[in-house]
């Protein structure tokens, strides 16, 4: 049975968009966390992250000190931890749904990230999130998951995959 729902594509296909759209059927029925740019005018400047219960905090930017770097960018581990990772472990305790967006490089810096991932994948919950395209080790190992489906979003496909999602989420 597939219970582990991804989104994949190529930056700006508006994976999270989707996601947040897709958040809107579950009636609140989901916990875990998002990301979001940060920008100045039409420039990226960096990335925010944000858990259901409104509590946000800084996951990179162009002038974050860090010895985690990815690209331009510092990753802010403490808050991809404080934020993320433990919205993930209360929702698997308290919620229907587990979001994730994302697995994304940035994500990836962090071990206790990685672990609790793992973790939620391996509960009877329903997960749905955002995966980065480009194959490693541990992205590789998810999507080959036999629970698992992994959608590539384009500009031309979201209504079909959103539909997809929504009825994979739904079903009883």
């Amino acid at each position: 049975m597939i219970k582990n729902i991804f989104l994949t594509g190529l930056p700006c296909a508006g994976k999270t968009s989707l996601i947040k759209e897709i958040v809107k059927e579950l009636k609140g029925k989901q916990g875990g966390f998002y990301t979001s740019e940060i920008k100045e005018g039409n420039k990226r400047i960096g990335f925010k992250i944000e858990n259901f219960n409104g509590k946000s905090g800084l996951l990179a930017h162009i002038d974050f000190q860090s010895p985690y770097r990815i690209s331009k960018y510092g990753v802010n581990l403490k808050d991809l931890d404080e934020i993320g990772t433990d919205s993930i472990v209360k929702a698997m305790q308290e919620s229907e749904f587990i979001i994730v967006d994302e697995i994304g490089k940035m994500e990836l810096l962090s071990p206790q990230f990685k672990k609790v991932v793992w973790n939620a994948l391996e509960t009877d919950k329903k997960i749905m999130g955002t995966i980065k395209l480009k194959h490693d080790y541990f992205t590789s190992e998810i999507k080959k998951r036999k629970d698992t489906q992994v959608f590539e979003l384009t500009k031309t496909n979201r209504e079909e995959i959103k539909t997809k999602i929504l009825s994979l989420l739904l079903k009883i």
